[in-house]
C-alpha cells in the first residue's frame, strides 16, 4: 500500500479526497441537523478542503498521495459528532496562515502581515483559547524578518483593525457587557481523562521519533526544507499548548493538530530505512485513528 501511495499526485487527485471527506462529514451530521450545525460543518469542511491544497503549497511531501490519504484518515478519526464553531473557524484560518507564512517569497510575507494580524484577531474572537497562535506569529516575525519592528507594527495593525471593527459593531448592537470567556487565562480546562486518548499513543510515539530523526539529520537538509519544517514544528507547538490547556473533553480540539501531524508523519514514513517499517507504521497509524474514532463515536470509555 505504501508504494501505491508514494506515486506522485496531481491537482485532480485532491477533489477526490475532498469529495470522500465531504461524504463522511455529511454522514456524521445528517442525524443531528440544525442551522448552526450546518454552518459549522460548512466552515469546517472549507478549512479542511483548503488544507489539502496547503500540502502542495508547503511542498514538504513531494506531492505524493501519502499525506492526502493520511490527512483524510486523521480528519475521519478525530472528527467528533459535533464541532464547535470556534474550532471550525480556527481550522479555516489556520489554513490561510499556513499558506501565507510558509511562502519562501519574503516580499509576499512582509506584505501579508497585516492580513495575518487580522486573521489572528478573528481567530481570537471566535475561539479565545487560540491565543498561543498570536505568540507563535510574533516569534515567527522576530525569527524570520529583516525589519522586525516594521513587521510587528504591520501585524498589530491587522489585529487593531479587526478589534476596532468588532467592538464598533458590538457597541451599535448594544452588546456592552464584557464576557469573561474572552479572558482565557483565568480558568484552564486541562485534560483530565486520558483513557480515550490511549489508541493515539502509537502516533504520539511516532511523532517523537520523527522530530528526533529530523534534528539528527538537520544539517543534511536544504535551507528551505529546514525553514518550513521548523515553522511547522513551532506551529504544532502553539496548537499543542491550546489542546493541553483547554481541551478537557472537547475532543474536536485535536483537529487543530491534524494538518501538521500529517506532514511530520508523512516525512517520517518516507525516510524510514526499510520498506516493511514504512508499511507497518502506516497501518499502525490507520488502525490507531479508526480505534480512536470507534471509542469516541460509541462512547466506549
Amino acid at each position: 500500500m505504501f508504494r501505491l501511495l508514494s506515486k506522485e499526485s496531481n491537482i485532480f487527485s485532491i477533489p477526490v479526497y475532498i469529495g470522500f471527506l465531504l461524504l463522511i462529514v455529511i454522514i456524521f451530521n445528517i442525524l443531528d441537523f440544525s442551522t448552526l450545525g450546518a454552518v459549522t460543518t460548512a466552515i469546517t469542511f472549507l478549512g479542511v478542503a483548503l488544507a489539502y491544497f496547503c500540502f502542495n503549497s508547503i511542498a514538504l511531501n513531494y506531492q505524493t498521495h501519502l499525506p492526502l490519504l493520511l490527512y483524510t484518515f486523521f480528519i475521519f478519526g478525530l472528527y467528533p459528532d459535533r464541532v464547535d464553531l470556534g474550532v471550525a473557524v480556527a481550522l479555516l484560518t489556520n489554513s490561510f496562515l499556513l499558506l501565507l507564512l510558509t511562502s519562501t517569497n519574503e516580499d509576499l510575507r512582509k506584505k501579508s502581515y497585516v492580513l495575518v494580524g487580522a486573521i489572528i484577531s478573528l481567530n481570537f474572537i471566535f475561539l479565545p483559547t487560540t491565543w498561543p497562535m498570536a505568540v507563535f506569529v510574533l516569534i515567527h516575525v522576530v525569527a524570520t524578518s529583516e525589519r522586525i519592528g516594521l513587521n510587528i507594527f504591520r501585524f498589530l495593525l491587522g489585529v487593531l483593525l479587526i478589534s476596532l471593527s468588532y467592538f464598533s459593531v458590538a457597541y451599535f448592537l448594544n452588546m456592552r457587557e464584557w464576557n469573561p470567556v474572552y479572558f482565557p487565562f483565568g480558568k484552564l480546562w486541562v485534560i483530565k481523562n486520558f483513557k480515550i486518548l490511549i489508541p493515539l499513543i502509537p502516533i504520539a510515539v511516532m511523532l517523537i521519533y520523527a522530530v528526533y530523526d529530523h534534528f539528527k539529520y538537520y544539517n543534511q537538509k536544504s535551507p528551505i526544507s529546514r525553514y518550513k519544517y521548523t515553522f511547522l514544528l513551532v506551529f504544532s507547538l502553539a496548537q499543542l499548548v491550546t489542546v493541553i490547556l483547554y481541551m478537557n473533553k472537547n475532543y474536536e480540539y485535536l483537529l487543530l493538530l491534524a494538518f501538521p501531524v500529517t506532514i511530520i508523519l508523512s516525512r517520517m514514513l518516507r525516510f524510514m530505512p526499510k520498506y516493511w517499517m514504512k508499511e507497518v507504521s502506516l497501518w499502525i497509524i490507520i488502525v490507531s485513528l479508526v480505534s480512536y474514532r470507534a471509542l469516541l463515536h460509541f462512547d466506549l470509555i
